[in-house]
C-alpha cells in the first residue's frame, strides 16, 4: 500500500476500514501526536507501537490543535505533511488526523485494542485510557528515546 492509501480523509471512511479489520479479527493499536519534526524518537516508538498488534492506527492532531497546544509559531509542518511522512512509515497502517486537542473522540470511533502512549505519561494521564480499559482493551507505555524531542530540534534551530 501506497502513502497516500494509508491517509484517511473522513470518520466515515475510517468505518469503513473498521468493518473490514473486524471481520479480518485484526488486533487495532492505536497512538497520537503532533508529530512535527520526525526524529528518531518518533520512527522508534511507532516501530515499537506497532509490535503490540496487526494494525496500527496513528492519530495526527491538526494544524489549529497543534498551534493550540504547542503555541502560535507550530506546527512547522502542515497536517499534509506530516501526515505523509507518518504514513510513508512501514510500521503504520493508517493515518487519520483530528482537530480536537485530545483524540478522544477518535479512541471511540476506533476502539482499539491497544492505547499506546510514550513514557512522559502515566496512565492517568493518557486521553482515553480508562474508556479502552472499560472496553477489555489494554495501555502500553513506551519509554522514549532520551534526550531527543521536537522542541529541542527547534530551540537549536532559533540559535
Amino acid at each position: 500500500m501506497n502513502f497516500q492509501d494509508k491517509i484517511i480523509e473522513s470518520i466515515e471512511a475510517m468505518h469503513l476500514i473498521l468493518k473490514k479489520l473486524e471481520k479480518e479479527d485484526k488486533i487495532i493499536v492505536f497512538t497520537n501526536g503532533c508529530f512535527d519534526i520526525i526524529h528518531l524518537g518518533h520512527i522508534s516508538y511507532l516501530e515499537k507501537a506497532k509490535h503490540y498488534g496487526d494494525i496500527l492506527i496513528v492519530g495526527i492532531n491538526s494544524d489549529d490543535s497543534v498551534k493550540s497546544l504547542k503555541g502560535p509559531n507550530r506546527p512547522i509542518k502542515d497536517i499534509l505533511n506530516r501526515s505523509a511522512v507518518i504514513a510513508g512509515l512501514a510500521s503504520v497502517d493508517y493515518v487519520i488526523s483530528f482537530s480536537e486537542e485530545t483524540p478522544s473522540k477518535l479512541i471511540e470511533i476506533i476502539k482499539p485494542d491497544i492505547l499506546v502512549k510514550g513514557g512522559d505519561y502515566n496512565i492517568d494521564q493518557i486521553v482515553g485510557a480508562k474508556y479502552v480499559m472499560d472496553n477489555g482493551g489494554s495501555v502500553e507505555i513506551i519509554d522514549f528515546v532520551k534526550g531527543i524531542s521536537s522542541s529541542k530540534f527547534i530551540d537549536r534551530l532559533k540559535l
